[in-house]
């Protein structure tokens, strides 16, 4: 059976777990582990992703995040891609570093959110990284520290999630810190680590009982929440889908979205498509990205082999391209 694709929707939040190839190490070291942290801390408020948790493994990480107008897909693409040709060139090797697709879980904020902050930064404990919660209070490779006040990370939203145990800080973070306490007993608790309706019901003996109470829910592997909120998600997914086939339906391509970036930016069709670093000629082709992508649903692979860029820039351009659109009220109907 061929894989779902992905889910997204701005304010999502996303359980991301990316793994070595053949679970192999990914981390050999600090210096490792900074140029992950680096690269994390410059794209998330480039993004404005908001990350709520996170811990990096040996052979793994975590992620906790909330995505916004930008799809998550692009901050992950960015962030494995850079990251791994670093690491390949500092350890003299080549070829896949991340296993090819990396996990994704939306997940419903409430009962959630708390919950898989606990389970994250619990993960170098469970693991025996840290010895003690005292330890792991001080370990610089999760958000946990951070949460603690013991470890600085201005791209880490601690306040959302500080500001669930408590107005004040020090007794939030006591707060936080026992319930973080209270999770150690409840094991590994694979249901947080997936989707599904088993998953999402915590089991199969809460799914039996909901059966027999005559209560059917609709699950989906890509998401952890009920079933209205797969309903939810699904209808919008599908929603900007056939908006995607209506576009396409109407004869828009990726010659013709080019014409009308020239028209609404009043410049030569030829200027469009220009390389070059004059700003005019950056925003369009910028324009032209975004709409390519996000509204007809153009692959970005066939997109930087039309434009001759990399994968990267063009990520990076349909960012800015929303940006642009937004500021100066280009529509592309």
């Amino acid at each position: 059976m061929p894989r779902k694709s992905r889910i997204d929707a701005p304010g999502a939040i996303h359980h991301i777990i990316g793994r070595g190839i053949n679970r192999n190490v990914i981390f050999q070291d600090d210096l490792d582990r900074g140029r992950f942290i680096d690269r994390l801390a410059s794209l998330l408020p480039e993004t404005q992703t908001a990350c709520y948790a996170w811990a990096l493994m040996p052979n793994h990480f975590h992620l906790l995040l909330r995505s916004s107008l930008s799809p998550v897909a692009g901050l992950m693409r960015r962030l494995l891609t850079g990251y791994a040709v670093v690491y390949n060139h500092r350890h003299r090797r080549c070829g896949h570093l991340f296993q090819n697709r990396y996990k994704s879980i939306l997940c419903q904020e409430e009962p959630y959110l708390l919950e898989l902050v606990r389970y994250i930064h619990l993960n170098p404990l469970r693991a025996r990284i840290v010895s003690s919660v005292e330890a792991l209070d001080s370990f610089p490779y999760s958000g946990h520290s951070v949460l603690m006040g013991l470890q600085t990370a201005d791209w880490q939203d601690s306040e959302s999630v500080l500001s669930r145990f408590g107005r004040r800080g020090r007794s939030a973070r006591w707060n936080y810190r026992a319930f973080l306490c209270e999770g150690i007993e409840r094991g590994q608790r694979p249901e947080l680590t997936g989707g599904g309706l088993v998953r999402s019901l915590g089991g199969w003996e809460e799914l039996k009982k909901q059966r027999r109470q005559k209560a059917y829910m609709k699950g989906d592997e890509r998401i952890l929440g009920d079933g209205d909120y797969v309903n939810e998600l699904l209808a919008a997914a599908n929603e900007n889908l056939k908006r995607s086939y209506q576009l396409r339906a109407m004869g828009l391509n990726l010659d013709t979205i080019a014409q009308r970036v020239a028209t609404q930016m009043g410049m030569p069709l030829e200027a469009v498509w220009a390389a070059g670093k004059h700003r005019q000629r950056v925003e369009a082709r910028s324009l032209l990205c975004y709409w390519a992508v996000r509204l007809i649903g153009l692959n970005m692979s066939s997109l930087a082999k039309r434009l001759k860029i990399s994968i990267t820039a063009v990520s990076q351009s349909v960012a800015r391209g929303e940006v642009i659109a937004q500021k100066n009220g280009y529509t592309l109907s």
